[in-house]
């Protein structure tokens, strides 16, 4: 009796799929599109030996081909077979519904990217913020992608962490809690009316999920790439042994006092739904709350703020600031990175050359290669100060990049509203600075750490 119930039950293994056996199971059954749907764009999607085949149209949008199921934590793996030098990518807990965006395929996106960047396996968040993770200095992962060969994907979903690997490679580690469940769809890219580019393709198969267990089918973070934490107002326990730290607790004024008070401003501020808010009062430059400043000075550091703007709106994220000069009108000194609406402020055409530009060096050096997210949508500031080298980062890209101190600097300063100050932007420490310009400036994420 015992020796047929193991033959049964071996029979009844042996009928399993092994992918199902060990904790996956298959989105692609390898001969129909049972489970998909198409969104978007017109490119075509077919099924040719046990692949999925997508093929780039003129005059269409993105076209997506989505899951019919949702999924939240997860490990998924996919092989990708790129021909041509043709951007794509695979999405993940993105939303495809009709009331929203129009029905826009966004959320995450695992990036897959042939050209000389060679960003496959970074991650962007398909029509919403953009990147939130290049492949920037990271040349092991860059070089992972085969052209004309089948390249294995691993994408690590769990909670806020979001992990991808490339043929073996770790490519993105990313913390994000925006989106914690979506569907899964791979993407032909839109070649706009170029009939030279049609008919490329980019071929999927062996996409398989596994949505129990992860726990220990997780792989260990060792390290091995930079991490971006996109929650607010947190500092990961990565970050945290980094070195970094909040400068802002996102509830209280702790850590902060007016720039020409002993104490936080009693008004022209607010703090409300872990955001630090200028209220707005009409444009003026110091005229309500203020300018605030943080207690502590600092010198070299690495600084994020994350800011969100209004129509026409003004401020700024200073530096090195001194608050025992100006004791007149206006805002404390110190070096500024220029926060502003440059389409509809007059200030961004004021300045010479652009050099009062949003992520530029205010009056100084104007920005290049700028990323805006645009109106109400959060956007990540970053300052570098490695001793004279400093740098500006706006949503993962740099705009800015300068050495103070030099005979160059002090040209630039004596061409600007800064040369009445002596040595400006010259000290070996400051206190940073969130600017009052009398316009809605929301921020948040403010963190920091010290470089030695």
């Amino acid at each position: 009796m015992r020796g047929a119930w193991t033959m049964t039950l071996a029979m009844v293994l042996a009928a399993i799929p092994a992918a199902a056996q060990d904790g996956w199971r298959p989105l692609f059954n390898g001969r129909t599109l049972d489970g998909w749907v198409a969104c978007n764009g017109t490119a075509p999607f077919t099924v040719e030996d046990g692949a999925i085949v997508g093929r780039t149209v003129v005059d269409s949008p993105n076209s997506f081909l989505c899951t019919k199921e949702t999924f939240g934590d997860f490990i998924f793996e996919f092989e990708v077979k790129v021909e041509s030098d043709m951007n794509s990518g695979v999405q993940f807990r993105s939303i495809a519904d009709p009331a929203i965006k129009g029905g826009r395929v966004h959320g995450y996106q695992v990036e897959i990217d042939p050209s000389a960047r060679a960003w496959s396996g970074g991650i962007y968040d398909e029509a919403r913020r953009g990147w939130l993770h290049t492949l920037a200095d990271q040349p092991a992962a860059q070089k992972a992608l085969r052209m004309g060969d089948w390249n294995r994907f691993r994408v690590e979903a769990i909670g806020p962490s979001i992990r991808t690997w490339l043929n073996g490679v770790e490519c993105a580690n990313v913390l994000d809690d925006l989106t914690p469940i979506g569907i899964i769809a791979v993407q032909v890219h839109a070649i706009g009316s170029d009939k030279t580019r049609v008919g490329q393709t980019i071929r999927w198969r062996n996409l398989r999920i596994r949505t129990e267990g992860l726990a220990g089918a997780r792989s260990p973070d060792k390290g091995q790439t930079p991490q971006f934490n996109h929650v607010p107002n947190t500092v990961s326990p990565r970050e945290a042994s980094e070195g970094w730290k909040l400068l802002w607790d996102g509830k209280t004024t702790a850590g902060w006092r007016g720039a020409r008070l002993d104490r936080f401003p009693a008004g022209g501020w607010e703090i409300k739904d872990g955001a630090l808010t200028v209220v707005e009062s009409g444009g003026g430059e110091a005229r309500a709350g203020g300018d605030i400043v943080t207690v502590d000075e600092y010198g070299d550091f690495e600084l994020v703020v994350e800011f969100t703007i209004t129509e026409g709106a003004n401020s700024g994220i200073k530096y090195f600031v001194d608050t025992s000069l100006n004791k007149g009108e206006g805002s404390s000194i110190g070096c500024e990175y220029q926060i502003l609406d440059d389409a509809r402020h007059p200030d961004a055409k004021a300045g010479v050359n652009g050099n009062r530009k949003l992520a530029g060096l205010y009056d100084l050096i104007p920005p290049q290669n700028l990323r805006f997210s645009g109106i109400g949508e959060w956007n990540r500031a970053r300052i570098l100060v490695k001793g004279r080298h400093v740098e500006h980062w706006l949503n993962g890209f740099k705009t800015v990049e300068y050495e103070r101190g030099t005979q160059m600097w002090r040209a630039l300063v004596d061409h600007s509203k800064y040369t009445v100050w002596p040595s400006f932007g010259e000290r070996p420490k400051g206190r940073i600075l969130l600017q009052d310009h009398g316009n809605r400036v929301s921020f948040r994420t403010i963190k920091i750490r010290e470089l030695k």
